[in-house]
């Protein structure tokens, strides 16, 4: 018997897409299968049918998953099943999320609840790039009110060519990494990382994402008309309103407030004074009329808030602030503030601060990533976090929050490709960025104070890179608008559009943005990227006036690392019977040494925290690997480890030990070795050859020792 309906979708270059609906979870209010290759999605969406008391706002959820036993594997850890979310798939579930939030009727108040899970894994098929798609078919197939469709692509420049959602190895070279999504006729979120492209190149990634999503929304439509519910929409009815005192609320405040937006001042200042001015208005209610009203008062004030701030924007060109639409706040930044970090830096934007901090480490800091899909290690990581105390409130502290991950992680994208190579610097990078206060974009301050701590540190990175957040407003239609710089968090919440963008002084690095509005031109994305470019440009130059080059060396107290290449047969040697040999090396010098295979060699990590440490681990090692060499007249160190009557026995390399025969301790006649050495002195040496007769190794110091001057006169 069959069940359900399918439908494909064809990108070309045998990739096909499969969608099914109707087989699997048909009490959820939709569900489908998405399949492409080996990997597969179960996509579902549930809504309460009524909404909650005093519920204003969508309360939608989503939750991407994936499930170890989609690709034959057991979760890492003690217990065996998965347990709280990965990064990964908490920044899938926020690429759903922005996907899918603005388009809800904005009376729709009812739970809902969007789950994609990865029941099967492709290596070659990276399933965040139709995960989105898979949660759209799911709303599209139920009676849910969604002004959808809506898809979302990856889009790569790959060899001079955008491809749309390329294989994994294919990402290896590309020049743009983006995932975007939209409706059939709008874009509605972009984000991805770059090397260093230009605005045209990034526009033209976006209309060739636009054009493949146009095709999925298509599709979705046929789906919806498919489907048991036909694509009609189940009634609601979750706001009432009193449109006289919305009349009224309007007419006698939509003057002060303007009054008050008009008003230069801080976002303290400004939050008074709008909160003084909605008292004003309560006070002519009573208690029990104030009971019955007042969260429509509350509502229909904040309309007037609103509008008022967009109208005075559009028709003055004038801020909440007083800047220009492209007028950056003043800027102010300090380095090396914090004596024992490895690097760090304070960068302050107006009412925005970051303290960032470096920390190097060596190949075992390594972030490890057992997931899914994505399995390694990670030698950079960047952490951002958000207290309380950045906005003025007093509110618990809990976990690290699902906004906290996906800062940090547009922050890593954009500094991540002018971080230096292995063989530069062969440290593993922490940079962890407080926001010390907030308003207006921190993810783009921690982008800054990231750039300065890293300079500050000495990591030799290639460029600077600075970001920016950029606003819209618009009227209906869209027949004004105005492209602000460096937006407040006030114009963040009123605008049409969050627009961040990084980049060095050649080309953009990274981008995150969100649309609110239908309708986002080509003219306004084009005028809005130039806008950014000379804001982010005006950002670098301040930055410069505080470190512009990275020093000249490391910290201090910061570890020294160094990388030996060493025959493979060899590491057996050094590593020692049991771990006995790299153990006592690690103890005597305070290094950490770390042994791994490439290639057919071997690799040796060394990390000290000083250089004599350093150097004398990798003498150590490097006398283990490469056996003393006459010619070359290197000087070694050893302790003596047995004295006889005719010379000391010298330990040239753990379990290898020479003779120092007493006629070559010194220049003078020893009657015993005891007058020159004892048990566990160290002495420096060079090595004279071998014994024929016991193989030994012949040791010489007094080589070393200025000879005496002679007593013939």
């Amino acid at each position: 018997m069959q069940l359900g309906f399918k439908k494909t979708i064809n990108l070309g270059d045998g990739k096909i897409i499969e969608i099914e609906s109707g087989k699997l979870a048909k009490q959820a209010d939709g569900s489908v299968v998405l399949k492409q290759g080996n990997t597969m999605l179960l996509a579902t969406v549930c809504a309460n049918k009524e909404a909650k008391e005093g519920v204003d706002f969508m309360p939608l959820t989503v939750e991407y998953k994936e499930k170890f036993s989609a690709i034959g594997k057991f979760p890492g850890g003690f217990f065996k099943r998965e347990a709280r979310p990965s990064d990964y798939e908490i920044l899938v579930s926020r690429l759903i999320d922005r996907a899918l939030r603005p388009l809800f009727p904005d009376d729709f108040h009812a739970d809902t609840q969007v789950i994609v899970q990865l029941i099967s894994g492709d290596e070659k098929i990276l399933p965040d790039a139709l995960a989105c798609l898979a949660a759209a078919a799911t709303l599209a197939v139920s009676d849910i009110p969604f002004n959808g469709p809506v898809s979302e692509v990856r889009v790569a420049l790959i060899n001079g060519q955008y491809v749309i959602n390329p294989y994994k190895d294919e990402l290896a070279n590309a020049e743009l990494d983006l995932i975007v999504a939209g409706s059939a006729k709008d874009i509605i979120m972009v984000e991805g990382e770059m090397k260093e492209v230009s605005e045209e190149v990034m526009i033209q990634a976006i209309l060739t994402a636009h054009q493949a999503i146009k095709e999925q929304c298509a599709l979705l439509q046929e789906m919806a008309k498919l489907s048991p519910k036909g694509g009609v929409h189940r009634t609601y009815c979750h706001e009432t309103h009193d449109e006289e005192l919305r009349a009224k609320v309007k007419n006698e405040t939509y003057a002060k407030c303007y009054a008050i937006a008009k008003t230069p001042s801080s976002k303290e200042q400004r939050g008074e004074a709008f909160k003084a001015l909605l008292d004003e208005f309560k006070a002519q209610y009573s208690a029990e009329e104030l009971e019955e009203k007042e969260a429509l008062i509350n509502r229909y004030y904040h309309e007037v808030e609103k509008e008022a701030m967009r109208r005075m924007i559009l028709d003055e060109g004038v801020r909440l602030d007083g800047r220009k639409t492209n007028e950056i706040r003043p800027i102010w930044c300090e380095v090396d503030y914090l004596p024992s970090a490895h690097g760090s830096a304070i960068f302050t934007r107006g009412e925005t601060q970051s303290l960032t901090t470096l920390t190097l480490g060596s190949t075992l800091d390594e972030q490890e990533i057992d997931g899914v899909t994505h399995k390694g290690s990670e030698k950079f990581t960047l952490h951002y976090n958000f207290p309380p105390y950045s906005t003025g409130e007093a509110r618990p502290l809990r976990g690290t929050s699902r906004r906290e991950i996906g800062h940090g992680n547009l922050a890593l994208r954009a500094l991540k490709p002018v971080l230096p190579s292995v063989e530069d610097c062969p440290y593993t990078i922490r940079l962890v960025s407080d926001i010390l206060e907030s308003n207006g974009s921190s993810s783009m301050a921690t982008v800054c104070a990231g750039t300065l701590a890293l300079l500050d540190g000495g990591v030799k990175i290639k460029k600077p890179v600075s970001g920016i957040a950029m606003g819209l407003i618009t009227d209906k239609g869209n027949t004004k608008y105005a492209i602000l710089s460096d937006i407040l968090g006030d114009e963040d919440h009123l605008g049409d559009m969050d627009f961040k963008v990084t980049g060095t002084e050649d080309g953009i690095t990274a981008c995150q943005m969100d649309i609110k509005v239908d309708g986002l031109s080509e003219e306004i994305l084009r005028k809005a990227l130039e806008q950014a470019r000379a804001g982010r440009l005006h950002i670098l130059a301040e930055m410069k006036k505080t470190i512009s080059e990275p020093r000249s060396d490391y910290k201090p107290h910061a570890p020294r690392i160094e990388y030996l290449e060493v025959p493979q047969d060899v590491i057996g040697a050094i590593i020692g019977p049991g771990g006995k040999v790299i153990q006592e090396i690690q103890k005597i010098t305070g290094s950490v040494i770390t042994i791994t295979e490439e290639n057919g060699k071997g690799k040796v990590e060394i990390a000290c925290n000083n250089k004599s440490a350093l150097d004398d681990a990798i003498n150590r090692i490097k006398l283990i690997a490469f056996p003393p060499q006459v010619e070359s007249g290197q000087i070694y160190k050893g302790k003596v480890k047995n004295i006889q009557p005719f010379g000391a026995f010298v330990e040239i390399v753990p379990g290898t030990d020479g003779l120092l025969h007493i006629s070559e301790i010194e220049h003078r006649r020893l009657e015993k070795v005891e007058d020159a050495l004892k048990l566990g002195d160290e002495v420096e040496f060079k090595v004279l050859g071998k014994d024929p007769k016991n193989n030994k190794w012949k040791l010489s110091r007094k080589v070393l020792l200025p000879k005496p001057e002679s007593n013939n006169a």
